[in-house]
């Protein structure tokens, strides 16, 4: 128990610093102490209780099911979109808040890699405000999947890497193939090409990647862009278990790369080259993406996920109890078989 001279001074400390927004040098001044010692006395101040800090969680944010997230599949971060259940809506949301986290967290000397036919990226583009130009830039903006395609599509492709380039006050490289040629064969010739082969050798330098999730069912830009496999094609996916893919590699419910033919006629990074990046950012959602996301995060093929909170709410409830003891704290643990037991929780394999 403090005594009553230490819980005035302690009362005190903590008043000048958070009624009165005095730092701590400036605290220290004023009462004679170290700056050690002001700093000292706050931690004191809350382990007595003077102070209790309490956070005032605002409407349409999710702290703890991003939490949730990260904890259960092992991610660098997590962000939660309040939207409504809309497919162009969410489309519309995921962009403007991947553009927020593009441009609070891009550091001057990245390199951006970015798949070429997605919506919800292109949706991140038009959302983004240019980086102020007080500082020059090292950043390059790097096409990770082949931008060739039917040319009423094209323009989407390179109309994301340029904007993004001048965004970021960045150099563009480009990816000048389709993203899948006609036989395996074909691939070793694009790959002579001096700039196919230029950009492909960036892979590897790739700080932060930003790609869209995938189902089997290719999307309208995507299939636009004649850049899918044929129907009989996707049967044999579907049969070997595909459920997503991301850059046009395709995934089981594990994350397990999908071993087919197929994927020898792809031109763009390839699963173990996006595992290794060091901030891979998934942007998906909507229900019709649930399985392949999943699959995603349980590959560890990404490690950020931005998403909206319906997916990630089906993303924390659709574990089942293996993997929950595996990634749940004691308390959420005991929370859970609670649950079980008084059939207040129903939830389902994931493999």
């Amino acid at each position: 128990m403090a005594r009553i001279d230490e819980i005035r001074l302690l009362t005190k400390v903590a008043r000048l610093y958070y009624e009165q927004d005095m730092i701590q040098p400036e605290i220290a001044a004023q009462l004679d102490l170290s700056q050690a010692t002001v700093s000292r006395l706050l931690k004191r101040a809350k382990k007595e209780e003077i102070v209790r800090i309490t956070v005032n969680v605002p409407m349409g944010t999710y702290p703890e099911l991003e939490e949730s997230l990260q904890r259960i599949y092992g991610l660098k971060e997590v962000v939660v979109v309040d939207s409504v259940e809309d497919n162009n809506q969410i489309l519309r949301d995921l962009g403007a808040a991947a553009a927020y986290y593009l441009e609070t967290t891009l550091h001057l000397s990245d390199v951006i890699g970015i798949s070429s036919w997605s919506a919800t990226l292109l949706a991140m583009v038009d959302a983004m405000q240019p980086l102020p130009l007080n500082r020059a830039t090292r950043i390059k903006v790097l096409q990770i999947m082949g931008g060739l395609g039917s040319p009423s599509a094209e323009i989407y492709a390179s109309r994301l890497i340029g904007r993004l380039a001048n965004l970021v006050h960045g150099e563009a490289t480009l990816l000048p193939a389709p993203g899948i040629v006609g036989s395996p064969e074909a691939v070793p010739i694009l790959l002579e090409d001096r700039y196919v082969h230029a950009a492909m050798e960036l892979f590897d330098q790739v700080t932060i990647a930003l790609v869209g999730i995938g189902t089997l069912e290719p999307s309208g830009l995507l299939a636009s862009s004649g850049n899918i496999f044929s129907t009989e094609e996707l049967s044999v996916l579907r049969e070997t278990g595909a459920v997503g893919d991301i850059c046009l590699r395709f995934f089981d419910a594990a994350g397990v790369p999908v071993a087919t033919p197929l994927n020898d006629r792809v031109i763009g990074m390839r699963l173990d080259q996006l595992r290794r990046v060091k901030r891979a950012v998934g942007i998906a959602g909507g229900k019709q993406k649930l399985n392949a996301i999943r699959g995603a995060l349980q590959g560890g093929l990404i490690n950020v996920l931005i998403t909206d909170r319906f997916t990630a709410q089906e993303l924390v409830a659709n574990l089942d109890g293996t993997a929950m003891k595996a990634t749940l704290p004691p308390d959420e643990l005991l929370k859970t078989e609670r649950g079980k037991s008084s059939g207040g929780l129903n939830r389902e394999a994931n493999l």
